[in-house]
C-alpha cells in the first residue's frame, strides 16, 4: 500500500533574529511540489550574521491511509514545523515529504483566509485552492456553515471575526471539503468545549471514511481517544513512534518520575517566570505536618498544594493554580484561585505570598499524578499556560488504611472518593415527594 504521507530525513534550520520572507519561501515550496515533492537543499538566501538553530533533525516516518496519528511534544519540540513541512507551507532544509492525496490543513488561526473577503468568499477560495470545482464546493457549503455555527456572519469580512470564529470556519472548511489527508494543529484550543467535541467527532468520522488524520495536541486525553498511533518529538528529534498509546503518553508526561517522585520545585529548578504581575518562587505538595512529599502518600491522607509567588502588581482577574493529570494522560481536574469567592483576590497583597489549597483524603485514586502550575489573567491571556509543562511536580498515591472493607486495592475510575451513605425509610421520601 502506498503511504498517505512519507517523511524522509527532514531537517529544518532557522536563524534567530531573522524574519523569513514567507512569500518567497512558499513560492519555492510550490515549485518543488510541482516537481514531485518538497525538495532537498538549503535555503540559498543570505542570512548575514544571524545565529542558526535546527528546529528538526533528520526526522523520518510514513503514515498509511486511514491512520489517525497524534504528534506530541513540549513547546519548541518541532511539532508545528513538521506539520508546516508536510502541508507544504514551508520547505525543509534537507530531506523531503511526499503526499498521496489532497491535504486539508488547519495550522494557525486565519491560515488561508483573506481578511478582506467574507466568510462565504473564503470558503470558495479555499475549495478552489484544494482543486475543487465551484459546483463541488456549493454542494458542501450549507454543511460547512452549519457545522461552523457562524451562519449569521458568513457574509461578514473575516477580518472582523474573532479568533474563535475564524477557527470554527477554518476547521469546518478543512474537514468538509473531502481531503484525503487532514492536518490539524493545537489551534483547536481556541474553540469552546462544545466545538472541540464536535471537531474531535468530525476527525473520527473522517478517519472512519478511510482518510488520514495528523493531529497535534497537548491534550493527552484527546490524543488517546482519537489516535491509533503517537509520534513523539523532542528538541527536533523523533523520540518514539508507537501504537502503544498509554505507554508513550505516560513516558511523555512523567519521564523518570516513576522512579523518583519530586514533590517540590523552586525558581532555580525551572525556566525564569517574570512578568508584570508576579515572579515565580516555588510549587510543592506537603503532608499534614507541613513536610514536602517526595514519596508515596496514602490514599486516606490529606495533602496540600502550595504555590509561592512574589506579587508585583494586583489585578482582580489574576489567577494561579494547577492542573492534575494521571498516567493515562487524562486531566483529572483544574484548580485555580478564581474558583474561590469574589473576595479571594481582594486578600492578595504585593510581596511574597503562599497560595494553598487541599486535596481531601480518599479523593484521588491510587497511581502517579502530574501537577502543572498555571497562571494568567482570567479571560485575557496566560502567563504560564496549561500546555507549558515546565513547572511540574509529582504525587504518588498508594493504598492506605481502607475506609471500605470491600475495596482494598485500586478502585475503577479516574477518582475514587469514599462517600457517606444514609438509609431512610421509604415513608420519608413519600412524605417529601408529596410536599412538592
Amino acid at each position: 500500500m502506498t503511504p498517505a504521507v512519507e517523511v524522509r530525513g527532514i531537517s529544518k534550520q532557522y536563524r534567530r533574529g531573522r524574519q523569513h520572507h514567507g512569500t518567497q519561501l512558499l513560492t519555492r515550496a510550490l515549485w518543488r511540489w510541482a516537481r514531485g515533492g518538497i525538495g532537498r537543499g538549503p535555503d540559498r538566501a543570505q542570512h548575514g550574521d544571524s545565529e542558526p538553530f535546527w528546529a528538526l533533525h533528520d526526522v523520518s516516518f510514513s503514515i498509511e491511509p486511514g491512520e489517525v496519528v497524534g504528534i506530541i511534544g513540549r513547546n519548541g519540540s518541532g511539532k508545528s514545523t513538521v506539520l508546516k513541512i508536510i502541508a507544504q507551507i514551508t520547505a525543509p532544509t534537507t530531506g523531503e515529504v511526499r503526499l498521496n492525496g489532497r491535504a486539508g490543513t488547519l495550522l494557525e488561526v486565519g491560515t488561508g483566509f483573506h481578511p478582506e473577503l467574507s466568510g462565504r468568499e473564503n470558503v470558495f477560495l479555499n475549495g478552489a485552492i484544494l482543486g475543487m470545482s465551484r459546483v463541488e464546493i456549493a454542494r458542501k457549503f450549507d454543511e460547512i456553515v452549519a457545522f461552523s455555527g457562524i451562519e449569521a456572519f458568513i457574509d461578514t469580512p473575516v477580518k472582523r471575526y474573532s479568533s474563535g470564529m475564524q477557527t470554527r470556519l477554518a476547521f469546518s472548511v478543512a474537514a468538509h471539503l473531502e481531503p484525503e489527508i487532514l492536518i490539524v494543529d493545537e489551534v483547536l484550543a481556541v474553540g469552546d468545549a462544545d466545538f472541540q467535541k464536535k471537531c474531535l467527532g468530525k476527525m473520527n468520522e473522517v478517519s472512519k471514511a478511510g482518510r488520514t488524520v495528523l493531529f497535534v495536541s497537548h491534550n493527552m486525553s484527546a490524543v488517546d481517544r482519537l489516535c491509533n498511533r503517537i509520534i513523539w518529538l523532542d528538541r527536533g528529534q523523533l523520540v518514539d513512534d508507537s501504537r502503544d498509546k498509554v505507554a508513550v503518553t505516560s513516558r511523555y508526561l512523567f519521564g523518570n518520575a516513576k522512579d523518583v517522585v519530586n514533590g517540590e520545585i523552586t525558581a532555580s529548578d525551572v525556566p525564569p517566570v517574570d512578568n508584570e504581575f508576579f515572579t515565580f518562587r516555588s510549587f510543592r505538595v506537603r503532608d499534614r505536618h507541613g513536610k514536602t512529599i517526595d514519596g508515596p502518600v496514602a490514599a486516606n491522607e490529606e495533602v496540600s498544594v502550595e504555590i509561592g509567588l512574589h506579587i508585583k502588581k494586583l489585578n482582580q482577574a489574576f489567577l494561579a493554580g494547577y492542573v492534575v493529570s494521571n498516567e493515562e494522560g487524562e486531566v483529572v481536574y483544574w484548580a485555580q484561585t478564581t474558583d474561590a469567592s469574589d473576595g479571594f483576590n481582594a486578600g492578595l497583597r504585593t510581596g511574597d505570598v503562599i497560595l494553598s489549597t487541599r486535596i481531601p483524603p480518599r479523593f484521588l485514586n491510587q497511581g502517579l499524578y502530574r501537577l502543572d502550575f498555571i497562571a494568567g489573567v482570567h479571560h485575557l491571556h496566560w502567563l504560564v499556560a496549561p500546555d507549558a509543562q515546565q513547572h511540574a511536580i509529582f504525587l504518588r498515591v498508594e493504598g492506605g488504611v481502607s475506609d471500605s472493607a470491600y475495596w482494598l486495592g485500586r478502585r475503577p475510575g479516574v477518582v475514587a472518593p469514599v462517600l457517606p451513605w444514609q438509609v431512610e425509610p421509604q415513608s420519608t421520601f413519600a412524605a417529601l415527594s408529596g410536599s412538592f
